[in-house]
């Protein structure tokens, strides 16, 4: 560096140094939520949009008449068998409703194309359904079948994620389930020569079916 580039970053310098330290950026404001506002001032509503943005499929039920109709039309649809249906309150709903369904373990890993669940929380945010492996129906039947369906309650449905969290905080206490999953829509990847595949990972479908709270109708 010659001597007079030397001397004016010195001067650039001393000039820096005589106009004091350099302000501080404004402090963040931690109370402004992080997300805009949901779409739907109703989180039921609100989920119902963006669960069918990510590729589920919703259906409301006002009653387990219509719960029953809506089922087999599904099944009629998509050319499938009766759901294997694991958990005892879930199959006790089916059966008030008159819908046939597989309640043991026989041939799944050969028929397992249709599996029906309930769920620990829906998030409007997101459009996603929290599953855990606490159930009866374990970690199979949200995952292995080719399609799953949702059966859950208006109720269940909550903005955030962490609400979400919460619910499962609350409800299991020191002793939360070995598995957790936030599902969004159906199983999909691109990894291989970018070419969008379903069902890679899990069910290539997933439905729900929003049954409304017993004696709100």
């Amino acid at each position: 560096m010659s001597e007079s580039s030397r001397d004016a970053v010195l001067v650039r310098i001393r000039q820096g140094l005589a106009a004091g330290p350099a302000p501080l950026p404004p402090r963040p404001d931690f109370a402004t939520p992080v997300h805009p506002p949901l779409s739907n001032a109703d989180v039921v509503v609100a989920f119902a949009e963006r669960f069918q943005q990510v590729g589920g499929e919703f259906y409301y039920c006002e009653d387990l008449a219509e719960l029953s109709t809506q089922l087999a039309a599904y099944r009629e649809r998509q050319q499938v068998g009766a759901p294997y249906v694991w958990e005892p309150d879930l199959q006790a709903v089916l059966q008030a409703a008159g819908v046939n369904f597989r309640a043991d373990e026989a041939g799944f890993v050969a028929n397992a194309d249709l599996s029906l669940t309930s769920c620990e929380a829906l998030v409007a945010r997101t459009g996603s359904v929290l599953v855990s492996a606490a159930t009866a129906s374990g970690r199979r039947l949200s995952i292995y079948p080719d399609q799953h369906l949702v059966l859950a309650r208006p109720s269940q449905v909550v903005a955030e994620i962490g609400d979400a969290l919460r619910v499962i905080q609350e409800r299991y206490g020191a002793a939360p389930p070995s598995m957790v999953s936030l599902t969004s829509g159906p199983s999909r990847t691109a990894d291989i020569e970018k070419t969008l595949v379903l069902g890679a990972h899990g069910p290539r479908r997933i439905a729900l079916f929003l049954l409304e709270e017993e004696g709100e109708i």
